[in-house]
């Protein structure tokens, strides 16, 4: 069996997003947030992909891209949970999770697999590996660092998960 990517990211409860009320200077704490909440999503994705593709024997591209694809579906999917719950219709839910998450999980899967892709033999170890689970942590924290000033970045221009904000209230 082999062990495959990782691709990882979290959408937690509590996700203050940023004012969403036009542009202005967004807060490290509120960044940590949003990643947090899109690193969420995106890891038990992930994880799931991954345990799947290496049960079922698969190689480490076909595993990966279902690591991929389900990092973006949970990432989003508990986004428009949040959003759906302010009462709007399901397009505009999935409007707001694909404007308040795209770059948020592609810059974390980006490095999350990037990381995974360089560390020696992490491609090859199994779920009974320690070296898969370390690998897979690390990669969780190098994306985080990497994705919060992303995120900080798009909250203060009103955009990424500012938008989600405005649904929250």
């Amino acid at each position: 069996m082999e062990h495959t990517a990782h691709t990882h990211h979290q959408h937690g409860p509590g996700h203050d997003h940023g004012s969403g009320h036009g542009h202005g200077a967004a807060s490290w704490p509120m960044a940590a947030q949003a990643t947090l909440h899109c690193l969420t999503g995106c890891a038990v994705g992930e994880v799931l992909g991954m345990v799947v593709g290496t049960a079922l024997g698969w190689g480490n591209l076909p595993t990966t891209l279902l690591a991929v694809a389900l990092a973006f579906l949970f990432g989003y999917s508990l986004t428009m949970r949040g959003v759906l719950r302010a009462g709007v219709d399901l397009r505009t839910a999935v409007r707001v999770a694909l404007a308040a998450d795209t770059l948020s999980i592609a810059v974390m899967e980006v490095i999350d697999n990037g990381t995974i892709l360089v560390w020696p033999s992490a491609m090859d170890a199994t779920l009974a590996d320690t070296l898969f689970w370390v690998s897979l942590a690390v990669s969780l924290v190098i994306a985080f660092v990497v994705t919060t000033p992303v995120n900080k970045w798009t909250i203060g221009r009103g955009k990424g998960h500012a938008v989600v904000h405005r649904y929250h209230h």
